[in-house]
């Protein structure tokens, strides 16, 4: 057992976790360069997105009229909370390709469960879909921890016996919302989208357990270095559980709130939420190496690649093209955030980066 303030593993990066006073200044310096970057990523993609609004309105002027606003932020909310999750597993150092699965058979599932329309089948469905979210995403990502599977294999794999139980649930034929559901979901309070106002209260959860709480910044710690982790005496597997489960409840919500606003949601709705879920992650400036990470940034990320395709749409552009501006963006924004250096590894970032100690209470 470490006592309180105890260096372990010699050299390695700051948690922020427990500072002591005799290295009090050192880890504000470190705390003060992880919000640093932080705010990059988020001043980054706000200035990007705010300039997007503008080609918008010089190019297809009727993309940012109030009607069309208004039928984008919904669709924008639900990629944000997407987003989210994503960006806990990044944080984590792995990535997860199990949306377009969880997303789609939460779908099915509220769908079919509650196609009575009553409150209590409702409520059942949902709490049905968030559940065997959570367990899909833990088993994700203990296959991960503990197995030592990569990231891309094991949830690829999850994400093929989901959309299995998809279809199979499904019967493949895709069911009407209920109306309790939409009426709910569909709402607005204040004026403000039911869908908006869950991906805000979503991503002020988020951030401030990851950012204001020891929980949170000993996540960022594992998700930055686990051998360091370990040597001081942290489990990364709760961590990495915690990430992968949690990101998977949050991809059952989001396809809770499509399924509310859309009056018969398709089998496969999640498909086309992997690629952008990935690409606001890292244009938002989560590093793909783990660790350091942005919620706040990703939402606004997730207005981005919406916006692009409401844009995208007006101008009348085949869904390739949209495809193909997503992927380039997704390449720029690792580029930039990485600072046009392609070739650095996690290994190289461990060697570039200067390291502090490690402390545990």
């Amino acid at each position: 057992m470490t006592s309180h303030g105890q260096s372990v593993g010699g050299p390695a990066p700051s948690t922020g976790v427990e500072p002591t006073p005799g290295n009090e200044r050192s880890s504000a310096g470190v705390v003060g360069t992880a919000l640093s970057g932080r705010a990059r990523g988020a001043v980054a993609i706000g200035i990007a997105t705010v300039v997007l609004f503008l080609i918008s309105a010089l190019l297809a002027p009727q993309s940012v009229s109030s009607g069309a606003i208004s039928a984008m932020l919904p669709f924008a909310a639900i990629l944000a909370v997407v987003a989210i999750g994503q960006t806990l597993v990044v944080q984590q150092g792995g990535i997860d390709l199990s949306v377009p699965g969880v997303f789609s058979l939460s779908v099915v599932v509220v769908t079919k469960l509650a196609s009575s329309g009553t409150t209590g089948a409702i409520v059942m469905a949902v709490i049905a879909a968030l559940l065997i979210s959570a367990v899909a995403g833990a088993v994700s990502g203990f296959v991960v921890a503990r197995l030592n599977v990569a990231p891309i294999v094991a949830t690829l794999g999850m994400n093929a016996l989901l959309i299995g139980a998809t279809w199979a649930v499904s019967e493949g034929a895709a069911r009407r919302t209920p109306t309790g559901l939409s009426d709910v979901i569909g709402s607005t309070v204040l004026g403000v989208p039911v869908t908006v106002v869950v991906a805000v209260v979503l991503t002020i959860i988020v951030g401030v357990v990851v950012r204001l709480t020891p929980t949170g910044r000993i996540f960022e710690a594992v998700g930055a270095n686990p051998r360091v982790a370990v040597a001081a005496g942290i489990a990364p597997l709760r961590y990495t559980l915690s990430a992968y489960s949690v990101a998977a409840v949050l991809y059952a919500v989001a396809g809770v709130l499509l399924t509310g606003i859309v009056n018969t949601p398709g089998i496969s709705e999640g498909n086309t939420y992997l690629l952008p879920s990935v690409a606001a992650v890292v244009l938002g400036g989560t590093s793909l190496l783990g660790g350091k990470g942005s919620v706040l940034a990703s939402l606004i990320a997730a207005v981005f690649f919406t916006q692009v395709d409401r844009l995208a749409s007006t101008l009348g552009l085949a869904y390739g093209w949209q495809i193909l501006i997503q992927a380039l963006a997704l390449g720029l924004g690792v580029a930039f955030h990485s600072g046009f250096r392609p070739g650095r590894t996690r290994r190289t970032a461990a060697v570039e980066e200067p390291r502090k100690p490690v402390e545990v209470s």
